[in-house]
């Protein structure tokens, strides 16, 4: 990665026109848009309050943690505001993998002039802060504690980086800004459900200057985004179909937060089993491979209860006569 200092935001965007929030705030953005830049869902539905708090971060460079159950599209609701800011955004997951030297850099050996050198190499975080660049750490409350500490550093707006393997002190770029999508409030995993995560310090949690939540969409905008993703069941019996799918996904959920199953549908499985319903012509057996056989084997008698429960039939053992 070459760092690119040049850059910086040059247009106001409507907050109004780009998200459809009932506002006069204007927000800096990019008028041309690089390979960093995601590309823009036109049929993304945005959730007012995180968004605000989303675009804040971008407008007053607030460092922004939200927090919510799996599949409630955090991270994805972060790269949509990007997108329609032209705002460079890059995606880090903290899983038990992510060590500090992958943040930091470490040295590698390089052939100039014909001889082997050793030279240290820059990790994501230093090449982030001289950017203006959003970083986005996923599933934060998974983080090893030696990268977590790592992190504290540059939580504070105006924050600093020493760089101790090169003996230098790295400034923030003034258009760098931070986000972190988590699972948990920090408190580590107290429902059982989030096995991996850790508690994060009080004094890390403090240095976050908003903390948002994102819950599952409600009906009548689920329903939009699958109709929207699959045009071809945007009539009278299309529309009862997609209904029945979410009220299915709505039972995996009540059924996840109660601790009855461990997987959860979130609307992106909603539009694969749409999809597939469409390619197989077989609402049951779309449900088997889009959802069903990701799932516990101890579970898929009460995944398969709320299928007849919401259909009205029991899902089939197989499925025969598929028509391609």
């Amino acid at each position: 990665m070459t760092p690119n200092l040049d850059i910086k935001p040059d247009i106001k965007i409507s907050v109004n026109q780009s998200f459809g929030i009932n506002t006069d705030m204007l927000v800096d953005g990019f008028s041309k848009k690089n390979e960093y830049v995601p590309e823009i869902d036109k049929n993304y539905k945005f959730d007012r309050d995180t968004t605000l708090a989303i675009l804040s971060g971008f407008a007053f460079n607030k460092r922004i943690l939200i927090q919510g159950y799996h599949g409630t599209g955090k991270s994805t609701h972060i790269e949509q505001v990007a997108a329609r800011l032209n705002w460079p955004c890059v995606r880090v997951n903290l899983d038990s993998h992510i060590s500090r030297i992958d943040l930091i850099g470490k040295d590698a050996i390089e052939i100039k002039d014909n001889k082997q050198v050793t030279e240290f190499k820059e990790g994501m975080l230093p090449w982030s802060i001289q950017n203006p660049v959003a970083l986005v750490f996923d599933e934060y409350d998974a983080g090893r504690p030696d990268v977590m500490f790592v992190i504290q550093r540059v939580l504070e707006s105006d924050g600093t980086f020493t760089l101790l393997d090169k003996n230098k002190v790295l400034k923030q770029n003034k258009f760098f800004r931070l986000f972190a999508t988590t699972n948990t409030v920090g408190l580590g995993d107290t429902s059982g459900l989030y096995p991996g995560t850790q508690q994060i310090n009080q004094g890390q949690m403090d240095r976050w200057n908003i903390v948002t939540t994102l819950n599952y969409l409600d009906f009548d905008k689920e329903l939009e985004i699958i109709l929207a993703k699959n045009k071809n069941l945007n009539n009278i019996k299309g529309k009862e179909k997609v209904s029945n799918m979410i009220k299915v996904a709505s039972l995996t959920r009540k059924g996840f937060m109660a601790g009855d199953i461990s997987s959860v549908m979130s609307p992106r499985t909603i539009i694969h089993w749409a999809e597939n319903s469409e390619i197989f012509k077989d609402m049951g057996y779309a449900f088997r491979i889009t959802f069903l056989n990701k799932c516990d084997d101890l579970e898929k008698t009460i995944i398969a209860e709320y299928y007849q429960r919401c259909f009205g039939e029991d899902l089939p053992e197989s499925t025969v006569n598929i028509k391609i």
